[in-house]
C-alpha cells in the first residue's frame, strides 16, 4: 500500500512539471507517455508477484494444515511415522522454495521499483536543465534581438550619411561640370562643329579627323590643346575625394566604313583613344580620363541625309563620376 501511494504521488506530480514546462509540450509528453507505460508495466509485474505470494501464501497455508494432519497421524498411527516424517521433511523443503521464490520475487519488485524510480530522477533532471537551457537560449534571443535592432538602426542611419555624402559629391561634380562647360563655351562659342548636348561637350569629327581616318588634323590639336589646358585648371580644383573622370565617346554614323577600318566600331574606338592620348600627352592625368566608342549606335539625328550622318559623327566629351 506504500508503494501505491508513492506512484500515485509521482503520477499525480507530472501535471505541475507539464504546466512548467508548456514550451516543452511535445518532449515532456513524450517523456510522460514512457512513464505511465513504465509505471503500468511496474504495476502488472507487481500485481502478478502479489498474486503469486497470495497463491504460495495459500500453498503455504495449506501445507501447514497437512503438516498438523500429519502430526495427527504420527500421534495415532506409530507404523506410518517414518513416512509421514518423510513427507513433512518433503513439505518442508517445498515450503523453503516457495518461500525462497516469495523473497526472490519479492527483491526482484523492489528492483523495478527502485531503477524506476530512479529513471524518473532522471527524467526529472533532464527536465529541470532543459527549462534551464531553454532559458538561457531565450535570454540569449532577446539580446540578439536588441542587438539586431541596433544594427537596423546603424545600417539606416549610415545609410542615409552615405546618401547624404553621396549627393553632396554628386553636386560638387555637377558643379565642375558647368565650370568645365562654361570655359569651353567661352573659348569655343565662335567655333563651327563645337556645341553642347545635354551633359555632354560636342565636337563633329571634321573638325578633328579627315573623312575615315583616326589621325588629327592641326586644327583637331589645336581644339584639343585648348581643351587641355582649360581641363587642367578646372580639374586642379576639384577635390581629391571626387570619383570624377572625363569619359570621351567616340561616335560614327550607320553607314558601311570604306577605310583602312574593319568597321565603324574599329574608327569610333580608334579616335576616341587618339583623343585621349592626345589630351595625356598635353597633361590630363590619365587616372581621370577613359575612352569608349559606341559606333553608329547612339544618333543624335535618326535622319539619312548627308547632314544628319555628319551630326552623328562626333567625338562626345563628359565629366561624370567614377
Amino acid at each position: 500500500m506504500a508503494r501505491r501511494r508513492h506512484r500515485s504521488g509521482s503520477i499525480n506530480a507530472w501535471p505541475g512539471y507539464v504546466d512548467a514546462l508548456s514550451s516543452l509540450l511535445m518532449v515532456v509528453t513524450f517523456v510522460l507517455l514512457v512513464f505511465v507505460l513504465g509505471q503500468e508495466f511496474l504495476s502488472a509485474a507487481i500485481n502478478q508477484r502479489e498474486h503469486t505470494l497470495a497463491n504460495l501464501k495459500q500453498e503455504l497455508t495449506h501445507l501447514s494444515d497437512m503438516l498438523s494432519l500429519s502430526e495427527a497421524k504420527v500421534k495415532t498411527l506409530s507404523n506410518a511415522e517414518q513416512e509421514q516424517r518423510n513427507m513433512v521433511a518433503s513439505l518442508k523443503s517445498q515450503l523453503d522454495e516457495r518461500q525462497h521464490q516469495l523473497e526472490a520475487a519479492q527483491n526482484h519488485a523492489k528492483e523495478v521499483e527502485g531503477a524506476q524510480l530512479g529513471n524518473i530522477a532522471d527524467l526529472s533532471s533532464q527536465i529541470s536543465e532543459l527549462t534551464r537551457q531553454l532559458q538561457a537560449i531565450s535570454s540569449a534571443l532577446e539580446i540578439e534581438k536588441k542587438n539586431e535592432a541596433d544594427k537596423d538602426a546603424r545600417i539606416t542611419e549610415l545609410g542615409q550619411k552615405l546618401n547624404i555624402a553621396l549627393a553632396d559629391k554628386v553636386n560638387q561634380l555637377q558643379r565642375y561640370r558647368s565650370e568645365f562647360f562654361g570655359r569651353l563655351r567661352d573659348i569655343l562659342k565662335s567655333q563651327p562643329g563645337v556645341s553642347i548636348v545635354g551633359d555632354r561637350f560636342v565636337f563633329q569629327s571634321e573638325i578633328l579627323f579627315p573623312s575615315g581616318s583616326a589621325t588629327l588634323t592641326p586644327t583637331g590639336q589645336k581644339r584639343l590643346l585648348t581643351l587641355a589646358r582649360t581641363f587642367r585648371e578646372v580639374a586642379a580644383t576639384i577635390p581629391a575625394d571626387v570619383p570624377w573622370i572625363l569619359r570621351v565617346d567616340g561616335h560614327a554614323d550607320k553607314q558601311p566604313i570604306r577605310s583602312a577600318f574593319p568597321s565603324n566600331w574599329e574608327l569610333s574606338s580608334a579616335r576616341a583613344i587618339t583623343v585621349v592620348k592626345t589630351l595625356i600627352v598635353n597633361g590630363v592625368n590619365p587616372h581621370h580620363i577613359a575612352a569608349t566608342a559606341f559606333s553608329g549606335y547612339q544618333p543624335l539625328d535618326n535622319g539619312s541625309s548627308p547632314e544628319a550622318l555628319a551630326r552623328n559623327r562626333r567625338i562626345e566629351f563628359r565629366l561624370t563620376d567614377r
